[in-house]
């Protein structure tokens, strides 16, 4: 799997765990260099961000 770089943000607004996700927060509080939507849905997360 390719290294996806820190500083990439992601606005998805139904990711079931936006509010815990890093690349959530990386797009709210301005660091991003990119926003993205990754595959987060109402159901699932794509739990590629979250903390382990």
């Amino acid at each position: 799997m390719a290294k996806i770089p820190e500083n990439i943000g992601c606005e998805n607004a139904q990711c079931v765990a936006k509010d815990e996700c890093k690349r959530q927060m990386i797009a709210k509080n301005g660091t991003a260099v990119k926003i993205e939507v990754f595959g987060g849905t109402a159901e699932k997360k794509c739990g590629k961000f979250l903390e382990k």
